[in-house]
């Protein structure tokens, strides 16, 4: 080490520029990183949401979803289902959800197909395909691991389309779905928009009602007691109030007739106690009306929920629907993300504005236990290099850059600054000590300050291994976290005994400046040497 030392030290020039050229390549190497808010977990259970198509019948829902289930439950990884037709509010007869447990890993057996245990989101690509070769039905399949973390569907790609025409809202949100489709970065595309169905709408006529006598709120009572009843009373009996509702009774044919038929058999009576036909004082018209309404922030606004395809991006994704956003609404229109995707904007912000506020505190700190400007410069070189092992350790390990490895990002700069601290501190000491050259005190204290710094180097990336080579549940969240430290750890180190030294020459000036305290030391403990002697 010191021959290696002294060589670097000849050619400090070239061993720093060196050293940021791989820095600077590591940070275009960050941009190929896949970016995400969290990891997917194998928790061996997922959520088929079915989808039947428009109109569809219970019976066959029902159907649709015994065919789903047997295909299932015939799998050998499935330990069993459970399934609701209705959706969880219920009134949804054309959709339901299929919760499905597997077994736990290493209980699943080898696959003959993959030749290795399936895993969860082997197995979650292979339902999506079977269920899409199903007619008439429309699947998404959710992994559940990331609901936690919002108070939305859960969905890794959430993103709310506002504006202040429905009919356009859609013809909107429809066009920015189909681009997003075509990039082929997203699966499962759903929307909360349900779609339209006709609707019968009765329209008073004010005139003609106003001519004949009828009070409006006459023609509403009786359309709702025809229809769905009405609460005329209340009564109570033992501690509980029930409605008291008078209802229509439906006659033998009214499934045969008509809506327009129907009316034409109810009568209303006006102020003059005469019976007329309602249908005199209302217009019908047949229309289509959208089946549910949504709202966000008191505007109209159509929610998709989307899942990154395998091997893609989150961040990516996210920025395209962002630029989607600008360059293919109408004016009045605009995007904004929502549930799962703005967590993840307003997390990794956080971060980094807590790595950059961690950078000022610790030069402070740095610069008052130094008592200069230049050295906490010095010791601060290591964190581009931790940042660079951890880079590399991403991209070989095929791991991606999320909530957890951002937060490996800043426990590494706490343990990449030690390195530094132990090799600046003790030159320091040499100088003052030796009085010797900057070069001739970093020849002598860097090799002694070696074998702690290797010692704790090592000892940091074998306490990391367990995690980084975890396979059980829970281990996808805990790998990026101990594979960052260990990159960090191992290329901070190998460059810091080499550069630092370098960029220390570099900045410190040749004549140490020492605060009072020190001179005052300095003096006393030369007067009691002159006194003993």
């Amino acid at each position: 080490y010191t021959k290696i030392l002294r060589l670097s030290l000849r050619h400090k020039g070239s061993i720093i520029i060196v050293a940021l050229s791989i820095f600077g390549l590591s940070l275009l190497t960050a941009s190929t990183i896949r970016k995400e808010f969290l990891p997917a977990e194998d928790q061996s259970q997922f959520l088929v949401r079915i989808k039947t198509p428009r109109g569809s019948s219970l019976e066959t829902t029902s159907k649709t979803f015994r065919i789903i289930e047997d295909w299932l439950n015939s799998r050998p990884e499935i330990s069993g289902t459970f399934a609701i037709i209705g959706g969880l509010t219920g009134g949804q007869v054309n959709t339901g959800l299929i919760f499905t447990n597997m077994k736990p890993k290493g209980k699943r057996g080898e696959d003959p197909t993959l030749k290795h245990e399936i895993s969860q989101g082997e197995f979650m690509a292979l339902t999506r395909k079977r269920l899409n070769s199903i007619p008439g039905v429309r699947p998404v399949v959710q992994d559940l691991s990331a609901r936690g973390f919002s108070s939305s569907r859960g969905f890794p790609i959430e993103f709310t389309i506002q504006g202040p025409n429905w009919q356009q809202l859609v013809k909107e949100t429809n066009r920015i779905t189909d681009d997003l489709k075509k990039t082929g970065t997203v699966t499962d595309v759903d929307m909360d928009y349900e779609g339209e169905t006709p609707e019968i709408a009765i329209i008073p006529d004010r005139s003609a009602a106003e001519r004949q006598g009828i009070p409006i709120s006459s023609i509403a009572d009786t359309i709702s007691t025809a229809i769905s009843g009405l609460r005329i009373a209340k009564y109570t009996s033992e501690g509980r109030r029930y409605d008291v509702r008078v209802k229509e009774i439906d006659p033998p044919n009214s499934s045969e007739l008509s809506p327009t038929e129907r009316l034409e058999k109810l009568y209303v009576r006006n102020n003059r106690g005469q019976i007329v036909p309602i249908l005199g004082a209302v217009k019908v018209e047949e229309r289509l009306a959208p089946i549910n309404l949504t709202r966000l922030n008191r505007q109209r606004a159509i929610t998709v929920f989307a899942n990154v395809a395998a091997g893609q991006s989150q961040q990516k994704v996210l920025e395209r629907v962002l630029q989607f956003g600008k360059t293919h609404l109408s004016p009045g229109y605009s995007i904004q993300l929502s549930g799962t995707a703005q967590t993840f904007q307003e997390s990794f912000q956080s971060l980094l504005f807590a790595i950059v506020l961690g950078l000022a505190v610790a030069y402070m700190i740095l610069a008052t236990q130094f008592n200069s400007f230049t050295d906490p410069v010095t010791v601060m070189m290591a964190l581009p290099f931790s940042l660079t092992g951890a880079f590399f350790a991403l991209l070989l390990t095929h791991q991606s850059l999320n909530l957890y490895s951002m937060i490996g990002l800043i426990l590494l700069m706490g343990i990449a600054k030690k390195n530094s601290i132990l090799l600046i501190d003790f030159t320091n000491q040499v100088r003052d000590e030796s009085k010797t050259s900057i070069q001739e005190s970093l020849i002598k204290a860097c090799p002694v300050r070696l074998r702690p710094i290797l010692m704790t180097s090592i000892a940091q990336v074998v306490g990391a291994l367990p995690a980084a080579l975890a396979f059980g549940p829970g281990a996808e969240s805990r790998k990026p976290m101990a594979i960052v430290v260990i990159g960090g750890v191992i290329l901070s180190t190998a460059l810091t005994l080499l550069v630092i030294p370098c960029v220390y020459s570099f900045l410190t000036p040749k004549e140490r400046k020492h605060s009072d305290v020190d001179r005052i030391l300095r003096e006393e403990q030369s007067l009691s040497t002159k006194a003993s002697g």
